[in-house]
């Protein structure tokens, strides 16, 4: 395959699929030989697996949006540079579970960081690398929801408001909506399979080949 490694992120609300999906994607380019790397945000480094934790952490509630969104940062700048560049260096692949987009939709939309400040940690942080193509899968905050609230407890986002979701979800369709040459946005609220026929004729061109 293609000698440059490709970044695609994965991006969505609460209750989205995003799990399942990455499961498929996973079979799919791998199928294909491409040598890929799976992982996440926030986590990824050991350093950014403990930051998760006190992120998601529902004993945390009195955590404030400055520090939520330096410590998103903090696990980001690990995941960059101890993972992503290293990998896509060699050439290979990186699927992303959530990204800096993450970023401007919960912690600005969700939380009302100003986006300027988040646009500057993200140029500090990330050490310039973007994401080459990213899905979002979309889905209505109300079915979302009543998707994640089968799956055990709620941690310390799901427990948001209704309000702060549509929030979320209107801001990461705003970006969508500006960057259509990099952003492929999915209909989550179709059977997994047809997400997964979705994304995967979304992702094909990037290997050259027909989905």
């Amino acid at each position: 395959m293609s000698e440059a490694g490709r970044f695609i992120t994965l991006e969505g609300g609460e209750g989205a699929g995003k799990s399942t999906l990455l499961a498929g994607l996973r079979a799919y380019f791998e199928g294909r030989g491409i040598d890929l790397l799976l992982t996440r945000e926030p986590g990824g480094t050991a350093l950014g697996e403990s930051t998760r934790a006190i992120l998601l952490d529902p004993a945390q509630r009195t955590m404030c949006a400055e520090s939520e969104l330096l410590l998103m940062f903090a696990s980001r700048a690990q995941l960059v540079r101890e993972v992503l560049q290293p990998a896509l260096a060699v050439g290979r692949w990186v699927l992303c579970d959530r990204y800096v987009d993450a970023s401007y939709a919960y912690q600005g939309g969700g939380r009302g960081q100003p986006v300027e400040r988040i646009a500057s940690l993200e140029q500090w942080a990330c050490a310039g690398l973007k994401a080459d193509f990213t899905l979002l899968l979309d889905l209505p905050v109300a079915d979302g929801r009543a998707r994640a609230a089968g799956r055990g407890k709620a941690d310390r986002i799901e427990v948001e408001s209704d309000g702060f979701f549509e929030r979320v979800r209107a801001v990461y369709r705003a970006r969508a909506a500006a960057e259509p040459q990099r952003f492929r946005v999915i209909d989550a609220g179709q059977s997994p399979e047809a997400v997964l026929r979705d994304a995967i004729t979304a992702v094909a061109p990037l290997l050259g080949t027909m989905a």
